[in-house]
């Protein structure tokens, strides 16, 4: 199989890590991000590899988790792994080069941090993460692939804690409870407060509040 049909067959079926490692690769990552969405905070992005043959039937895509069960999860997740690491690109990085191009650089720096190296990366939706690792680009790959719903849980927790943290330094706009998001509370201390350094000024919600 040509490595084009590998990535097309990878594609195109569930649990595509499976079929990797029939064909030998021993170290399959899976990455993803958390973050993409919000006003405010840090993208984060999480790769993950998982020993062949381990499988745990709670490990799913982490927007259908309860936070509870993603926090247990975590700790299964992280204790388990062949490797497992995380990266976060701030506000001011995600203005000076678009939240997508973050996005897929914290994709990059987890994944090149993962020891050993993977020999294979899946990648969840479609954009490709440019490096030395073979990869596949999988739209809803966090529903196919258990090493990238791993990776979004770890992605989800750690920012999370990212923004509680946050919340503390920032307690105007109640990040510990929007994450980030563009709520209507959120929208209201916005307009009242202004930015902070957690905001993304490049984002069309925040730029119009500001010119409120």
């Amino acid at each position: 199989m040509t490595p084009e049909a590998l990535v097309t067959t990878l594609q195109n079926i569930p649990q595509p890590e499976s079929l990797l490692h029939e064909k030998g690769f021993r170290h399959v990552a899976g990455t993803d991000e958390a973050g993409r969405g919000p006003l405010a905070g840090p993208v984060v992005a999480a790769a993950v590899i998982l020993p062949p043959e381990w499988h745990h039937p709670g490990i799913k895509d982490s927007k259908k988790l309860t936070a509870r069960a993603r926090t247990e999860l975590y700790a299964v997740i992280t204790e388990s792994a062949v490797s497992w690491n995380w990266c976060a690109i701030e506000p001011g990085e995600i203005d000076r080069i678009n939240i997508l191009q973050a996005s897929l650089l914290a994709m990059r720096t987890a994944v090149l941090s993962l020891s050993p190296r993977p020999d294979y990366l899946l990648v969840d939706g479609p954009h490709g993460v440019k490096g030395p690792v073979a990869h596949a680009a999988l739209k809803r790959g966090d529903q196919k692939s258990q090493v990238i719903a791993a990776a979004s849980i770890v992605a989800k927790v750690v920012r999370d804690a990212i923004m509680e943290t946050y919340d503390r330094l920032f307690p105007d706009y109640q990040i510990s409870k929007n994450k980030g998001y563009g709520t209507a509370s959120h929208m209201k201390a916005l307009e009242q407060q202004g930015c902070c350094s957690l905001h993304r000024r490049s984002f069309k919600r925040v730029v119009s509040e500001r010119q409120n």
